[in-house]
């Protein structure tokens, strides 16, 4: 966003009260909407097109234009930033095109936009409050000195206005380093940390909405979470797990789970402290330290589970009730009474959160102080041993029954069944942490809180733990007569001591109904007052029911915000000051019910606990990730964590997931890496920034050095071309071609020299790089683009040569497309294109050179872009048609007006204004009719996007360069587009050895294990061309011809300098038998390999200095001339093939 405050328009606008109320889209995104709707740009999203999107205005500078003058449509323009290339207004109101609008602001930065208030103004009268007011607040005179640089400041840092404060913008580099011809201050948005439109709308809403409940870490945080983590298990499983386990595995049981929760508590801390967290939870925290993938996929699931949740505590609530309510009051029968039981408890509950989160709040407070009372009720109750009580096992405490529990006694569980049926229990850790957007200060409320209940959760559990282990026995009948009779004193139990025999549990199963064993509702039997141990389990269940319930929706609103999943985005929507998402709430109420009506815990409780742990397991990864990628960025205010204990814990939450419960580990599996794949697929425009980029650059940049530090080896060998294509989409066909044989094989750099002689602007420079680089990928093409101002093409080529790629990752071979119309312009130019070959050979490269006969270059033809699938880049139509002439693209937005007016406005405003019509021509009726020459150029431009059905590459390996003429059409026929096509073979010979010649080529090819269908020998290379063709030839070189026979020396020599291209008569003689060939070849070429899909052949070499660029470029003529489409290939001469292995 362009991090304008959007409020800021409140204060200053005058007319503030007749502009809608709410985000309108003129306020909210003033700045990406119109490039989005016009091209489906998604240029602004990423913070490296600073440059593109920042939107000063020079409020002194700008005229009240009728764009101001026009309310109307001020919010349409307020959408757009007419960047000074060309593309249209779809707004219709035509103000682009006027001349005086865009340009006349001042080309100042490129950045030409009014500011807010200009475009809300319906006068543009008042700027100069708006000006005021922003230099005072702003350029706070630094020090007392009359400087406009500015001290450090939190404002500049933050990303929107909304929740804390107001977001300033410092003043840019070019405002202090620039030459000073603009005015200083200029009123930019900077536009660093992007938000997406969705999170704008809640920063808008939250900036509004006055009096939002925030809790503290006691109420937010501490208080769930041990609501949360205290679930039915504590009253109603507890005894029983000791029962099997004993004291001490019960114990090494509750350790264990601590142990997993606090390694995750500690991992979330390290994440919530690591910058500013927003609503949204462990989804949060997981997406944007991991990314969109894992964390979408979590999310999803996180969200579900909780949902799940609702339905498995409210389930064990409606249990309880039941079997409390007794055989009497069963309204049908026991499992439907439970379904009716659930279904209006949930409804309670969902009436409670609807409420608001400050009613759910109260009543998580009140149902804490109603658990902690059980509690504390039990443990009174463990000191009171009553006679009454003592035939069902409890006999206060005793070290003899502590001892008999020590140890385990699974009846028909194992240790990891008992620690399976345990864990859901110390799961909830995370209740604090997902309503972090309702929380004040997350950042120290996530870390305090969560530890902190883990911690007295973990004390209580164990305290349980222990004291129902000391105090009552397994087995105990329950009937008060079963005491000792004298005659037998071989009783052993511990409760012989009190004069009681509960042997006969022993010899017949299953008969006693007391004891830890058998009682599950021991510990109500145990405490001071029962009825309030029922109580407890109330509590415990509607408050672990309630969080979850709350939790869901939160999380999952925080889901479709980022707009993940397409379809999604309906539940977003907030309501209400404190933003509640009430639609999120009906769906977790609509699948809380679904479970509920199952009315089985037993099939969901395993499923819920490994989609917790599966996010846990994210948490620790996250850290370890995220520490492992060193970023800077990564410095948690929290430091009490550690890369290895995170990654032991995410290990440990994997191995806790399948212990529980096998198939359920797998299912979550399956399911996370399904829901990854769909959304690695999908590639949601998102940048957050995650520690998966950080350790992609990492691992990038560590490889490329591993790689510098070997020598290459020819096996090893990759054509790496540096294509000069010139914008990557104006020579479609070089770009295809050159990407079939590197793709997956080796590096590409797509060149771009933009020569000319005005000031460069390089602020221009960056953004188109960012902007095609991204239409690169967007086309699936695996290059890189380089653009490089120079004077001329000749020095950006050699740039490009010398300084293009890093370490080894280096461009090899020199890719051009052959300059067709080199007799049309001046000759100059054929020149520079001359030398471009031969520096390629100076710096070691090869040289690749494609022909077309219909050409390369589309960029001239009107409505291309609906050709080549460039919705999002937007171009300067009038690029002309040789790569050199860069200089004519209108707008070189360095050069502002106010440099000078006279000469720059004409240039500029005519380029603008002959432009424009063209391309809003172009936008209604896509169907321009083209002439034919355009029609074919185009058709052929995209030969190389179909697949190749069965045709034949023609390899005219005439002269040995190393192998790359055999390697390219070897690569090429590969992939998938070309490997209908057969390899032929063509080589001269001499005619008396043809036989002999084709042998031994066939052995040195299979020795290269390169598949052929046949080869050619061409005994008859040598033998004079047709007269016809000759004659042409001579005609095609005439006007380039020195003829220095026929003036004086002097003059000779004079014109020879001027125009250093020029033929000698001299050279024209000595290359007689050369010339000759190449009209021969073509001709040979014509005979046997007009119908090639494509040919390769080798590059004639022409001496430098020797040989003029003029003959050279007719020779390339000759050769290449009315042929399908040629490549012309030349090796630096190493090897690039080899037979040995």
């Amino acid at each position: 966003h362009s991090g304008s405050p959007p409020f800021k328009g409140d204060f200053l606008a005058p007319d503030a009260g007749q502009r809608p109320a709410g985000p309108t889209p003129s306020q909210s995104r003033f700045q990406v909407d119109l490039v989005a709707e016009a091209a489906g740009a998604t240029e602004d999203k990423s913070p490296n097109s600073d440059a593109s999107s920042t939107v000063p205005s020079s409020d002194k500078a700008t005229p009240a234009t009728p764009q101001d003058a026009d309310p109307g449509t001020g919010g349409e323009e307020a959408k757009g930033r007419f960047r000074v290339v060309n593309f249209a207004d779809p707004s219709g109101s035509g103000s682009a095109a006027s001349p005086e609008a865009a340009p006349a602001e001042g080309l100042q930065n490129g950045d030409t936009v009014m500011s807010e208030t200009s475009l809300h103004s319906s006068t543009g009268g008042q700027h100069h409050y708006h000006y005021d007011t922003h230099t005072n607040t702003y350029y706070l005179r630094t020090f007392g000195h009359n400087t406009i640089d500015a001290v450090p400041n939190i404002d500049f840092y933050r990303q929107t206005a909304a929740p804390l404060g107001e977001k300033l913008i410092r003043p840019t580099l070019s405002e202090l380093h620039d030459e000073l011809d603009k005015e200083p201050f200029e009123d930019g948005f900077a536009n660093g940390d992007e938000l997406t439109p969705a999170e704008e709308a809640a920063a808008k809403e939250a900036a509004e909405s006055k009096g939002v409940v925030k809790f503290g870490w006691i109420k937010g945080v501490l208080v769930r979470c041990m609501l949360n983590i205290w679930g039915v298990m504590l009253f109603i499983r507890m005894s029983w797990i000791v029962g099997q386990a004993g004291i001490v595995l019960s114990c090494v049981i509750v350790a264990m789970a601590t142990v997993v929760t606090t390694i995750t508590g500690l991992s979330t801390s390290a994440i919530a402290t690591n910058g500013f967290v927003r609503g949204g939870g462990a989804y949060y925290l997981i997406s944007r330290s991991l990314g969109p993938e894992f964390g979408g996929s979590i999310g999803l699931i996180f969200a579900f589970a909780n949902a799940v949740a609702v339905a498995m505590y409210v389930v064990g609530f409606a249990e309880t009730v039941v079997e409390l309510l007794g055989v009497d009051a069963i309204m049908t029968d026991q499992i439907n009474d439970i379904r009716i039981v659930g279904t209006i408890t949930v409804i309670v509950l969902l009436g409670i959160s609807v409420a608001g989160m400050e009613w759910e709040a109260k009543a998580q407070i009140f149902l804490l102080v109603v658990l902690i009372t059980a509690i504390v009720n039990f443990f009174i109750g463990t000191f009171i041993p009553s006679k009454s009580k003592e035939s069902v096992g409890f006999f206060g405490y005793d070290g003899a029954i502590m001892w008999e529990n020590m140890g385990p006694d699974f009846r028909g569980e194992s240790f990891f069944s008992v620690f399976a049926i345990f864990f859901p229990a110390a799961t909830g850790i995370l209740a604090g942490a997902n309503i972090s957007g309702d929380l004040a200060d997350p950042q120290l409320a996530i870390p305090r809180g969560t530890l902190l209940a883990i911690l007295i959760t973990g004390i209580v559990y164990l305290g349980v733990a222990i004291s129902t282990g000391s105090c009552i026995v397994r087995d105990a009948t329950g009937n008060v007569n079963d005491t000792l009779s004298a005659q037998f004193m071989n009783c052993t139990d511990a409760a012989c001591k009190f004069g009681y025999d509960f042997s006969a549990c022993k010899s017949e199963k299953g008969s006693c109904k007391y004891g830890l064993h058998n009682d599950f509702q021991v510990m109500s039997l145990v405490s001071g007052f029962g009825p309030i141990i029922s109580a407890g389990i109330f509590s415990a269940t509607l408050s672990s029911a309630l969080a979850s319930l709350v939790s869901a929706p939160k999380v999952f609103q925080a889901l479709c915000k980022d707009n993940i999943y397409p379809g999604l985005g309906m539940f977003a929507k907030g309501y209400g000051k404190n933003n509640e998402p009430l639609r999120g709430y009906i769906l977790t109420f609509g699948i809380a019910l679904a479970f509920i009506l199952i009315a089985e815990l037993n099939t969901i409780a395993p499923i819920i606990s490994n989609f917790f742990l599966a996010s846990y397991a994210l948490i620790n990864f996250s850290v370890f990730h995220a520490s492992l990628a060193n970023s800077p960025g990564w410095r948690p205010s929290f430091i009490y964590y550690n890369m290895w204990v995170s990654l032991a814990g995410a290990i440990l939450c994997c191995v806790v997931m399948f212990v529980i419960n096998w198939w359920a580990a797998l299912l979550t599996n399956v399911i996370v890496l399904g829901l990854y794949i769909y959304v690695s697929y999908k590639k949601p425009d998102v940048n957050w920034g995650s520690s998966t980029q950080a350790l992609t650059y990492h691992q990038a940049l560590t490889h490329t050095l591993h790689l510098s530090g070997v020598e290459d080896h020819i096996k090893n060998f990759r054509p790496q071309c540096l294509v000069m294509t010139g914008y990557p989409n104006s020579r479609p066909a070089l770009l295809d071609l050159v990407h079939s044989f590197t793709k997956n094989v080796g590096l590409m750099i797509c060149g771009h020299v933009r020569a000319g002689y005005r000031r460069p602007n390089f602020k221009d420079l960056a953004t188109d790089q960012s902007r095609y680089q991204r239409w690169l990928l967007k086309n699936e093409t695996k290059a890189f683009y380089t653009p490089v101002f120079s004077e001329d093409m000749r020095q950006g080529t050699q740039y490009l040569l010398q300084a293009a790629g890093l370490g080894r990752l280096k461009p090899n071979t020199l890719v051009l497309g052959f300059k067709n119309d080199w007799r049309d312009g001046d000759m100059m130019n054929v020149e520079t294109y001359i030398s471009m070959i031969h520096d390629a050979f100076d710096f070691q490269f090869g040289a690749v050179i494609l022909r077309l006969k219909e050409g390369l270059d589309v960029s001239h033809i009107q409505g291309q872009e609906k050709s080549s699938g460039m919705k999002d880049v937007i171009v300067s139509i009038d690029t002309s048609k040789d790569s050199d002439a860069d200089s004519s693209k209108p707008s070189s937005k360095a050069t502002s007006l106010q440099n000078s007016p006279a000469i720059q406005k004409d240039d500029d405003d005519d380029g603008k204004a002959t432009t424009q019509p063209l391309l809003k021509k172009d936008k209604r009726s896509p169907t321009v009719p083209l002439n034919v020459s355009d029609q074919r150029l185009l058709e052929a431009s995209q030969q190389f996007q179909r697949k190749q059905g069965k045709g034949t590459v023609d390899v005219w390996w005439l002269f040995d360069d190393g192998g790359l003429t055999l390697l390219i059409p070897y690569l090429l026929t590969n992939k998938k587009r070309w490997k209908d096509c057969k390899i032929r073979v063509f080589i001269g010979g001499k005619i008396n050895r043809i036989d002999h010649d084709r042998r031994a080529m066939a052995t040195l090819l299979s020795k290269f294990r390169i598949d052929f269908s046949d080869i050619t020998v061409l005994g008859d290379i040598n033998t004079k061309p047709k007269k016809e063709h000759m004659v042409a030839f001579e005609e095609m070189i005439e006007p380039y011809r020195l003829k220095e026979d026929d003036m004086e020396q002097e003059a000779a020599e004079r014109l020879k300098n001027s125009e250093p291209w020029r033929i000698t008569d001299n050279e024209l003689e000595l290359y007689r038998a050369k010339t000759n060939r190449q009209i021969r070849l073509n001709e040979l070429l014509k005979e046997h390999s007009s119908t090639a899909n494509l040919i390769v052949m080798s590059l004639p070499l022409a001496r430098k200095g020797a040989v003029s660029s003029a003959l050279y470029m007719a020779w390339l003529e000759a050769l290449s001339k009315d042929l399908p489409p040629i490549l012309l290939v030349r090796g630096n001469h190493q090897s690039v093939l080899t037979f040995y292995s």
